[in-house]
């Protein structure tokens, strides 16, 4: 919890920087620049905490590891960019509010993800 937290983190502080100094959220493809810039931030982030952390990865295969995972995060990250365009382009909500309320919907699937894709313990 303590990871996928910080990661949330990671990822609003830089969509909040994002859209506060140079992208405009109203603006569709403002929107998912600065959505993804801020998934960019937020799993680089994550990768590294939680293959040290989290799942205390032993693997040798780093590099089929962190592709498996950004893999995993790419899925939910278009999960999160139909989220937002939904709720900040057609239903008008406010965009700092929808990012982070839709990320309590991408940090458990990323978790679920890690776990039975990426993290996985070989028997």
């Amino acid at each position: 919890m303590i990871v996928g937290g910080l990661t949330t983190v990671v990822s609003l502080a830089s969509y909040y920087f994002f859209t506060a100094v140079f992208l405009n959220p109203q603006d569709p493809f403002q929107l998912m620049t600065a959505n993804t810039l801020s998934w960019i931030c937020a799993v680089s982030f994550a990768y590294i905490t939680n293959r040290k952390f989290v799942f205390e990865s032993k693997s040798a295969d780093k590099l089929r590891e962190m592709l498996k995972f950004f893999s995993a995060r790419i899925s939910t990250l278009l999960i999160e960019m139909a989220c937002m365009t939904l709720l900040v382009n057609i239903l008008h909500w406010n965009d700092r509010i929808s990012k982070f309320a839709v990320q309590f919907i991408v940090m458990a699937l990323n978790y679920i993800f890690s776990k039975l894709f990426v993290f996985r313990i070989k028997e």
